[in-house]
């Protein structure tokens, strides 16, 4: 999926920028909720969150041109996005799949309104992932938490 490569490269070349999502989203939800891990753990929490963070985010890099080309490639921008919506979503309620979900909205809403997430085709590799948010394998992660099929698919 998308969450390996291009996320265990992009933390270290971002600068400040995921920081500045990432403390948007975990404001905005600790204002709104009370604190960390004090959201209710539901798909309309994680909705709600990586809109909110989405957005902001999406703004930004229009507000500011030279934020875009720091992040030059479309899967970078999608993958700062959706890092910061998943933090977000996953600190609010205190639960890594609501996380994951907010993570693949992210990818969905990004498309949805910039058109495409990467280039050359290689935007599919960032929207594959929504359809096993709740799926189950028995071989890969823990049961408990239902990750999924591709998890954890890091290039390490």
């Amino acid at each position: 999926g998308g969450v390996g490569f291009t996320q265990y490269a992009t933390a270290a070349y971002t600068n400040d920028i995921l920081d500045d999502f990432c403390y948007y989203g975990v404001d905005f939800a600790a204002d709104k909720f009370g604190g960390f891990a004090k959201a209710p753990q539901t798909m309309d929490i994680a909705k709600e969150l990586a809109t909110e963070v989405n957005a902001y985010g999406m703004e930004q890099y229009e507000e500011f041109p030279t934020i875009l080309e720091d992040h030059f490639g479309g899967s970078q921008r999608a993958s700062v996005l959706a890092a910061a919506s998943g933090i977000t979503a996953a600190i609010a309620t205190g639960h890594s799949q609501i996380g994951l979900a907010g993570w693949y909205l992210s990818m969905l809403l990004h498309k949805e309104g910039w058109g495409r997430l990467g280039f050359f085709g290689y935007d599919l590799q960032d929207q594959c992932g929504p359809t096993n948010v709740f799926s189950y394998q028995s071989d890969e992660g823990n049961p408990v938490e239902l990750r999924g099929a591709n998890y954890p698919n890091y290039a390490m």
